[in-house]
């Protein structure tokens, strides 16, 4: 199994990245997926979640309106559109895949944003 991100990097605030997360290893379409960041000294935080068939999305209040999930399930590939990038969204990105009867569960190495001036 392997999940790897690409994308991050160094922006300036109010600037934009594009993360993505490619897959493979595991059958994709039946896996919830999530992006989740941490920052040192702190546990990993939920970012954003899509739902297997991608119909559902749900958002961290301190991302909602500014970051949008998305995933093609040809290409077993999941995105974060990070929007209006701020200091406090600097943190190590995770992408992670759950499923959502069996609890198995897949993590990325991590990816890292940093929004400074």
């Amino acid at each position: 199994v392997q999940l790897v991100e690409s994308g991050g990097g160094l922006v300036q605030p109010g600037g934009s990245l594009r993360l993505s997360c490619g897959t493979s290893g595991f059958t994709f379409r039946w896996f919830a997926m999530n992006w989740y960041r941490q920052t040192p000294g702190k546990g990993r935080e939920l970012v954003a979640a899509i739902s297997s068939g991608g119909g559902s999305t749900n958002y961290a209040d301190s991302v909602t309106g500014r970051f949008t999930i998305s995933r093609d399930n040809a290409k077993n590939t999941v995105s974060l559109q990070m929007n209006s990038l701020k200091p406090e969204d600097t943190a190590v990105y995770y992408c992670n895949a759950k499923h959502a009867i069996l609890q198995t569960e897949y993590w990325g190495q991590g990816t890292q944003v940093t929004v400074s001036s």
